[in-house]
């Protein structure tokens, strides 16, 4: 597995003990390295490859585009041709912000995609060099959060300690997704073993980043991390100073795979919950 962020860390704790997991970080191996990612692929024979590493910094991406295309377009490319040289399966993740968001109805993983920022665009182009070898499996998921890392989650939890009023986003519409939860669905997908294509996975729900924030800090409340409640302001996405575009709705029409696989459906505030009751007892 390529990648130790969010969904790679989870993949890995959430492994079944059938399986052996052999994990590079980004220290050890750099996904922009295709000569290295060739050999260490060559070294590791595996069965499946599951890519975890992206460049993440949405709004970063608009100043450093060729950073991200590195990443998650170039890296993706040659990393699909060293899997099938080995005659492995890739397993790529992908985003919900592959979509512009004016559909208004929960995207299926045919539908047509058209990305409104640097991040977006380079991640759909990663996508294509992996349907393109004709066995691959791109998983899509959104609004990802666990106990560690760099997440929406865990800023508002320190930022509800440091300041109030907090101003969040309240028209952007999306399915906040647990670590563990995306986790058991690469499971799932690696499991089933189905044919290369698209599958959509997210926490059951919708809420704004607003709805996310609000019920962050009654869960919170309620385990101790807070001593009182913050000021949360809903504000409109056009009041929020963000370099890059995100698309008002982002929902994945997650149907098909649930149909596929025997994983758990949560909905999202269970999610949430679980996620916090982990953090506190770190």
């Amino acid at each position: 597995m390529l990648g130790a962020g969010q969904i790679g860390t989870a993949v890995a704790k959430a492994a079944p003990r059938s399986h052996e997991v052999i994990v590079r970080t980004h220290a050890q191996l750099d996904i922009v390295d295709a000569r290295a990612v060739g050999q260490a692929l060559a070294e590791i024979k595996a069965d499946w490859v599951v890519n975890a590493a992206a460049y993440t910094a949405v709004d970063r991406a608009e100043d450093e585009p060729a950073a991200a295309r590195a990443v998650n377009d170039t890296a993706v490319a040659a990393l699909t041709q060293a899997t099938a040289r080995e005659k492995g399966r890739l397993l790529h993740l992908s985003t919900d912000f592959v979509f512009d968001g004016k559909s208004g109805q929960p995207y299926r993983p045919a539908d047509a995609t058209h990305p409104l920022n640097v991040y977006g665009a380079t991640k759909r182009a990663g996508e294509q060099h992996v349907l393109e070898g004709g066995h691959g499996i791109v998983m899509r998921t959104s609004w990802v959060y666990a106990s560690a890392g760099k997440n929406f989650v865990l800023t508002m939890l320190k930022l509800m300690k440091e300041r109030e009023p907090l101003k969040v986003v309240c028209d952007q519409i999306g399915a906040p997704t647990w670590a563990m939860s995306a986790a058991a669905a690469v499971w799932g997908l690696i499991e089933l073993g189905p044919e290369g294509g698209i599958y959509h996975w997210a926490d059951l729900g919708v809420a704004s980043w607003y709805d996310l924030a609000v019920a962050i800090q009654e869960e919170a409340l309620g385990r101790g991390f807070l001593s009182h409640a913050a000021g949360i302001v809903p504000i409109p996405g056009s009041d929020y100073a963000a370099r890059a575009m995100r698309p008002s709705f982002s929902v994945l029409d997650t149907s098909s795979t649930r149909a596929l696989l025997k994983v758990p459906t949560l909905h999202w505030r269970e999610s949430l919950r679980r996620m916090l009751d982990e953090l506190r007892a770190f």
